[in-house]
């Protein structure tokens, strides 16, 4: 069980936030009054109290709201607790969507303590349920009465794409077959094909918002600027051949094209990546391989499922 030690609000972005006695929140934005809200999946940030009270030890005169922190939270260790954690306060449900974020500039406290903990001990949420949260309130973790979706992203690499001068037809095919088979696709990225780019993405998906699948489409071939498998492989924590493998045996009875794709399929932490081809076709008769299958897999990764042998 936590306690909410301080709110905090401001209404325009790049200004620090101020601690005020309550808000309201709604599913369709967030806190009420507070710039970061909108619809998509940041609309409330979260900071434990603690950390906050560690970091003011070692010398920082700051006041609640100076990371940017919207509930500043006692007794939870957020970094700790799994994307997909439901959050009660009252008649406000919150659910965990993103831990830690990406820092492109320094604030005013890194510069002064040379350090800053939100980049790293944040966490984000969309609210469920709306309602008041007011300061000394309560909060507890809620129990799921169902599994979620599995959340997956798709990524497109290609260049000419990038540049908007040739129509990506495999991401959206991807998205919609996703989509038609159960998945949550939260995010869907264009990108050229740079291997910095793309490994940035790839363990910014898996690591903050600890998506269970993610697809990219293009960048497996000979060419020197097909680098997805190099790109996938450097941020990999545990290899998953078996599914690379079994996509191109089988589109080796299509094509003998097929052993010149240089896809693979790799774990970093609790999220599969596979690389699939460049063409809206071959990206479909890939998924005709896996997608009944790998439910499994990423049911163990979740641990709702367990892995038995069959006898």
């Amino acid at each position: 069980m936590g306690k909410i030690q301080a709110i905090c609000i401001s209404p325009v972005r790049g200004v620090q936030k101020q601690a005020v006695p309550s808000v309201e929140l709604t599913p369709e934005w967030g806190i009420v009054g507070d710039a970061h809200g909108g619809n998509w999946h940041r609309q409330v940030s979260l900071l434990s109290f603690d950390k906050i009270q560690a970091f003011k030890e070692r010398g920082a005169e700051i006041d609640f709201g100076a990371f940017g922190e919207n509930l500043v939270v006692s007794g939870f260790d957020f970094r700790a607790l799994p994307v997909g954690t439901l959050l009660r306060c009252g008649e406000v449900l919150l659910e965990m969507t993103q831990i830690g974020k990406e820092c492109h500039t320094h604030c005013e406290i890194y510069k002064v303590m040379g350090d800053c903990i939100m980049p790293r001990e944040g966490v984000f949420a969309r609210v469920l349920e709306g309602g008041t949260i007011r300061t000394g309130d309560e909060m507890v973790l809620e129990q799921r009465q169902t599994p979620r979706p599995f959340q997956a992203a798709v990524i497109t690499l290609s260049d000419k794409g990038a540049k908007g001068e040739r129509e990506d037809l495999s991401g959206p095919a991807i998205q919609k077959r996703l989509e038609q088979e159960g998945y949550d696709v939260v995010e869907t990225l264009l990108l050229a094909d740079e291997a910095t780019a793309l490994k940035r993405h790839l363990i910014r998906l898996a690591d903050q918002r600890q998506l269970d699948l993610i697809l990219t489409t293009g960048g497996t071939g000979f060419s020197p600027r097909d680098i997805t498998p190099e790109a996938t492989l450097a941020v990999a924590t545990r290899q998953a051949p078996g599914i690379a493998e079994a996509i191109r045996a089988a589109s080796m009875q299509i094509t003998p094209r097929a052993m010149l794709s240089r896809g693979v399929s790799v774990i970093r932490g609790k999220t599969l990546i596979i690389n699939l081809p460049g063409s809206p076709k071959a990206v479909q008769e890939s998924m005709d391989v896996f997608l009944s299958t790998i439910g499994h897999g990423l049911a163990v990764m979740r641990q709702q499922e367990s892995e038995c042998a069959r006898t």
